[in-house]
């Protein structure tokens, strides 16, 4: 799983030569022999999922609970789940939307950010780094979705107007491949 992830990181890095997180984003990959796994103290690698209508007009976002910003469904990767799959689960966990398809198999887009310092029972989890791989996906018939536990809210934003929900750089560099149309290769 990490050595084809490793080829997919390499693969983004030749299409988006002027974004510097490839680097970063592998260099991590090949530090550390398992960076899937939540138990690694500095940081692991999380899969998002860039989810668009049936026209591709607007994107599914979650104004998630923990951190209170509206950003793409999201989270953790399970024990042996390969990355494209967990970014698959987490955006059906999180909208309660079945029918949902992958766009392509390559990553769509990738991220770096930390996650802040929480208290979990009596256990305090430090802060450290998602480094987060997205791919993009298209829902089926229905755009109908449940909130999940881990949101406040969920919306189906506009992408030419996602500024009114969020203006994080990576939501922003997301918009702008989307609208520029991405060089990922269609499956």
């Amino acid at each position: 799983m990490r050595e084809r992830f490793i080829e997919r990181l390499e693969h983004y890095h030749h299409n988006h030569p002027q974004e510097s997180t490839p680097l970063c984003y592998l260099n991590f990959v090949k530090s550390h022999p398992n960076p899937f796994s939540q138990g690694l103290k500095v940081g692991h690698i999380t899969a998002s999922a860039w989810l668009v209508n049936q026209q591709g007009s607007h994107v599914l976002l979650t104004h998630h609970k923990r951190l209170n910003i509206w950003v793409q469904l999201g989270g953790h990767i399970d024990d042996d789940e390969e990355v494209l799959a967990a970014a698959l689960r987490e955006a059906q966990e999180e909208s309660g939307i079945l029918e949902i398809y992958p766009l392509s198999s390559e990553i769509f887009d990738l991220d770096i950010h930390l996650i802040p310092e929480r208290k979990k029972g009596n256990i305090i989890e430090a802060a450290h780094h998602h480094y987060d791989a997205r791919f993009a996906f298209k829902v089926g018939q229905s755009e109908q979705f449940k909130v999940s536990e881990e949101s406040h809210q969920l919306a189906w934003v506009e992408i030419e107007k996602l500024t009114d929900y969020s203006q994080e750089l990576s939501m922003l560099r997301m918009r702008d491949k989307w609208l520029k149309g991405s060089k990922v290769k269609q499956i």
